[in-house]
């Protein structure tokens, strides 16, 4: 399978997702790992059927299950293995599944979530431990992400009708290729989408940087220390010109396809003033009704999810709920990053200058990538540098 061609076609949808998002969060920060969120529709995916497998697929950019899956193993097995110990990032992705004690899965589900996404199995009491299963989730997540998710499923979300709960963890700390003094760190003005300005610390270096100037905005990339691993980290933001421009931005980079990898800085060029502000956001939310108006309906009916449970009553499962909670900081040191997200699934009942300036001093747009592929593993917006 082509990978580079299986990632663009991720990128796309995580973008159509990214745009829906910040339609319902404008004015507020935000971040969230689409790539968190696609492994959990590809399980999903694996265990249904019908009219819903068509549906999930056509929705994942994806001809059949088999790729799905060769591209989620390919994913766990590069993409995102560990690469501290080659002195890259430090990367960890895993993927846990819940199912209720009464039932079993069907063997060749089981040997999907086994060796394709290498999930590790529980067995659940939901019909009279709901909130205990609960708890047991959020563990797991905080585990699996250094302690930065502390709780990927809200109260009450699982029930005695739940069935099975899907959950993946992405965690990521990247030391920057050229850390920033942190004696150089100046708070200065940073301007709201109201007009208005608050004081920020911002970051600066007078070293050469990885930035073009395009129509209307700027990007700078700031790489990731890479060591002997093969692969190469990056986090790009995209500043708009205008102060208030971020919408009209994200619009573009949201709707054109191939935006984004159209405007990736290659260059390093002499930098003029250069301010980027720390910041730190958490950011969840529930992404059912999001995928709703995207057109994914069929897995939240009841009958779509046959393949995965070995009795009657896996004609009538549906995903109820899918959760998602993202983090993220960025300072003179680097970045720390994490994600989870969990399936709840319930029985129905330009040429450039001399010089450039990048002075994120206004609402901006941020990303990391791996760019050997292009896979996208964090995407999110920062309106205000002070708030998490």
């Amino acid at each position: 399978m082509d990978v580079r061609e299986a990632i663009s076609s991720q990128t796309d949808i995580a973008l159509s997702f990214f745009k829906q998002l910040l339609s319902s969060s404008e004015g507020s920060n935000l971040v969230f790992s689409p790539l968190s969120i696609h492994v959990v529709l590809s399980l999903i995916a694996a265990g249904s059927g019908g009219t819903t497998l068509t549906e999930l697929l056509s929705f994942l950019k994806s001809q059949s299950v088999d790729h799905l899956n060769s591209f989620a193993s390919e994913l766990v097995a590069f993409v995102l293995s560990d690469g501290s110990p080659d002195g890259g990032p430090k990367l960890s992705f895993a993927n846990g599944l819940w199912l209720d004690s009464s039932l079993s899965l069907k063997p060749p589900f089981k040997y999907v979530v086994d060796t394709m996404y290498k999930a590790a199995a529980h067995l659940a009491d939901f019909k009279t431990k709901a909130v205990e299963v609960t708890n047991e989730v959020n563990s797991w997540a905080k585990n699996e992400t250094a302690g930065l998710i502390k709780e990927v499923l809200p109260a009450n979300s699982v029930e005695a009708t739940t069935r099975l709960i899907f959950a993946n963890a992405l965690y990521f700390k990247g030391a920057w290729n050229e850390k920033f003094e942190s004696l150089e760190t100046k708070e200065s003005e940073f301007y709201l989408i109201d007009g208005s300005c608050i004081q920020v610390p911002f970051m600066t270096s007078r070293k050469k940087q990885t930035v073009n100037s395009f129509d209307g905005f700027k990007v700078l990339r700031l790489p990731y220390k890479q060591g002997n691993d093969r692969r190469n980290f990056s986090m790009y933001f995209f500043l708009p010109d205008a102060k208030d421009g971020l919408s009209s931005l994200a619009e573009k980079a949201c709707s054109e396809p191939g935006f984004i990898e159209r405007h990736l800085p290659q260059k390093k060029v002499e930098i003029g003033d250069f301010k980027l502000p720390r910041f730190k956001i958490s950011y969840g939310f529930e992404a059912s009704e999001v995928l709703k108006k995207l057109g994914l309906v069929g897995p939240f009916s009841e009958g779509g999810l046959t393949e995965m449970v070995d009795t009657v009553e896996g004609q009538n499962l549906y995903v109820s709920s899918v959760f998602h909670k993202s983090f993220i900081e960025v300072n003179e040191e680097g970045t720390e990053a994490a994600a989870a997200s969990a399936g709840v699934i319930k029985l129905r009942s330009l040429m450039l200058p001399e010089k450039i300036d990048f002075v994120a001093d206004h609402p901006f747009l941020f990303l990391i990538l791996e760019d050997m592929t292009g896979m996208m593993l964090f995407t999110g917006q920062v309106f205000n540098p002070s708030t998490i």
